[in-house]
């Protein structure tokens, strides 16, 4: 079975926690930072190659043979932290777990660097103007330093919507039309028992 992208839930968060202790003490925000991006890159890779993503969440293959792998692929292409944290989740039947941990992972480094990403979906690509202008005006509702992915939805038909960890900020135009909608069939309801009430009070 394949590497399935979940949330974080309190095991991720305990390895995760004790993975970016051990990248701040082996050279602090820098260390942090790569070790983010090595994880990325991983599950990245996973997620483009099915047999890597079995080799890493199969619980067939023998832990002694995948730590010999893990040590030959991974040698000179991740930091020793990184490739020593995976070694450590091959041995406790883990790696699994390496999706749920990389989303806990990067809750934590935007919580001590003071930073949030947020993405950012609209119905055409934004210029980059325009996309710095809506993260300076993040940056300065949130007080904090915001990293800003832009995506394209077609199926959108203007307006944006905004996904910040889990939650969704939806003030695309289908919704706000939807949303007018529901308030005029409320509200029309509304009138026909209005006017109900006054015929029968006569």
């Amino acid at each position: 079975m394949p590497l399935i992208d979940s949330p974080a839930d309190n095991l991720a968060r305990i390895y995760a926690r004790s993975l970016i202790e051990m990248a701040t003490s082996n050279g602090g925000r820098s260390a942090v930072e790569i070790t983010q991006s090595e994880l990325e890159d991983l599950l990245e890779l996973a997620r483009e190659n099915p047999r890597f993503s079995e080799f890493l969440s199969s619980r067939v293959i023998a832990k002694a043979h995948r730590a010999t792998s893990l040590d030959k692929i991974l040698t000179g292409k991740v930091s020793d932290l990184t490739r020593k944290f995976l070694q450590v989740l091959n041995e406790k039947d883990r790696l699994y777990h390496l999706p749920a941990i990389a989303v806990a992972f990067d809750s934590l480094v935007q919580e001590q660097f003071g930073r949030i990403e947020i993405d950012i979906f609209t119905a055409e690509p934004i210029d980059a103007p325009a996309l710095n202008q809506m993260k300076d005006r993040l940056s300065s509702i949130m007080k904090r330093d915001v990293i800003v992915y832009p995506y394209t939805e077609s199926a959108m038909i203007g307006g944006v919507k905004l996904r910040i960890g889990d939650q969704l900020i939806d003030a695309s135009i289908a919704t706000r039309l939807r949303q007018l909608r529901d308030q005029i069939d409320r509200d029309g309801a509304a009138r026909v028992r209005s006017a109900i009430d006054k015929i029968l009070d006569r």
